[in-house]
């Protein structure tokens, strides 16, 4: 889910790495593998230090958070995606070295990620004005894409005459190369400031329409070839207060995307969760969160 939560797959290891002492795990003729050697074994390895961290960190943000995230939730997000990739779910879980148990575990310590990050962390009202500078409202857009410039001032021209959206629809389903939006006039779904899917350069062109009807005057060039953006519509900005709520909400998004900030979220909750690592070998097994990991006590974290 987030990028910043290392090793996450790895939790597949967890009941591997907890079972420690002389059980047999495996036999054959003449030999068998006890837990106790398979946790030296695992321990040495980047995948078990791995398993360990996460493992850490879903247990501080569960005794911390755990009341704010229910099982309900965990599974409702685990059928959301599981939606989306359809009957290929399965295999895609596979190829990612999880299982049911263990997605649902990621997703667990995704969701109370975001729960720590929105208690420990508060935007300031510096944060929240370069926010406002950057915001734009959901706009509505259609568009024509095409392959070569002398095609989109060709129709540029015809808009000019006439700027309609009956007529824009008509030259998109005419010639557009977005066959996903050319059946539909060219329209695309609303989009803000902080969409993701649509590339910045038509965004911005997108963003300086001022109003409905308006249509990009000159080819707007990106990586798939030339538009003619028309704006269907384009609501008023408003004011800061007005939008105030929203833009703490895009904060904590761009937050949650960010390795640096979450980072520094984990740390304040291992910090309090006074990790003590047993095992000298594992002493620096939170490194990457805590600046100095001992094997007595996690005391030391970014404020």
């Amino acid at each position: 889910m987030k990028k910043w939560i290392l090793g996450i797959a790895g939790v597949v290891l967890a009941a591997t790495l907890a079972g420690c002492g002389s059980s047999t795990v495996a036999n054959m003729k003449g030999a068998k593998i006890t837990k106790d050697e398979y946790y030296q074994e695992m321990k040495s390895t980047t995948s078990g230090q791995s398993t360990l961290r996460s493992m850490i960190v879903l247990k501080a943000l569960e005794q911390q958070y755990g009341k704010k995230v229910s099982d309900k939730k965990v599974t409702v997000q685990y059928n959301k995606v599981k939606s989306q990739y359809g009957s290929s779910f399965s295999s895609a879980l596979q190829q990612s070295g999880l299982t049911t148990k263990t997605f649902k575990e990621q997703i667990k310590t995704s969701l109370l990620s975001s729960v720590a990050l929105k208690d420990l962390k508060k935007p300031t009202a510096k944060q929240i004005d370069a926010q406002w500078k950057k915001y734009e409202p959901k706009i509505t857009v259609q568009h024509i894409l095409v392959a070569k410039k002398s095609k989109a001032e060709e129709i540029i021209a015809a808009l000019k005459k006439d700027p309609s959206e009956k007529n824009f629809a008509k030259l998109a389903k005419a010639n557009s190369t977005d066959t996903a939006t050319a059946s539909d006039g060219g329209k695309l779904s609303a989009f803000d400031n902080t969409d993701t899917s649509l590339d910045s350069t038509f965004k911005a062109a997108a963003f300086k329409l001022k109003k409905s009807g308006d249509f990009t005057q000159t080819p707007v060039k990106t990586q798939y070839g030339y538009h003619i953006i028309r704006a269907i519509k384009v609501p008023a900005k408003g004011t800061k207060a007005q939008h105030k709520a929203e833009l703490t909400k895009q904060l904590y998004t761009s937050w949650e995307s960010d390795t640096t900030v979450m980072t520094g979220v984990i740390k304040k909750v291992l910090k309090k969760a006074n990790v003590s690592i047993k095992d000298s070998d594992l002493k620096n097994v939170l490194s990457v969160y805590l600046s100095n990991s001992s094997s007595s006590t996690a005391t030391s974290a970014a404020n």
